[in-house]
């Protein structure tokens, strides 16, 4: 059974550094070494920055964090709902970076082990990351 924790972020891009922290704590409290919890750190910051800087997320909605610890990996997922996208003018600023081939998607998979986007129209976007335990 793996401990979950999941945090509630408001869509703004001064909280970021804030999830990014508390990620890259709990990964070196689970026993990661300091280059692993640095891609980690960076893997969540990329994920999140995209969400609220690219027009992903509303700056007055929420995404969601949830970290899954197990004995050996790590699973983080951010995802956002479908009320936190924002529509009209900023509807054409969509996860440029999450399209295939983005420059943000590509950076988070050289990082994490694995990487699972899921971005469907009218029900928001999510990406799952997992790192393993002394895998580089």
């Amino acid at each position: 059974m793996a401990d979950v924790l999941k945090f509630m972020i408001p869509g703004k891009p001064e909280y970021v550094r804030t999830v990014r922290l508390a990620i890259s704590s709990l990964a070196g409290s689970a026993g990661f070494d300091i280059e692993a919890v640095e891609d980690i750190m960076m893997a969540v910051s990329e994920a999140c920055s995209n969400l609220v800087c690219h027009g992903v997320c509303a700056r007055d909605a929420s995404y969601e964090v949830s970290c899954e610890m197990f004995g050996d990996r790590i699973v983080i997922r951010v995802e956002n709902s479908p009320d936190c996208c924002e529509e009209g003018e900023n509807a054409e600023r969509r996860p440029v970076s999450f399209r295939e081939g983005g420059i943000g998607l590509n950076i988070i998979r050289t990082l994490m082990d694995e990487v699972d986007v899921l971005s469907d129209a009218g029900r928001g976007m999510r990406i799952q990351m997992i790192k393993y335990m002394g895998e580089n």
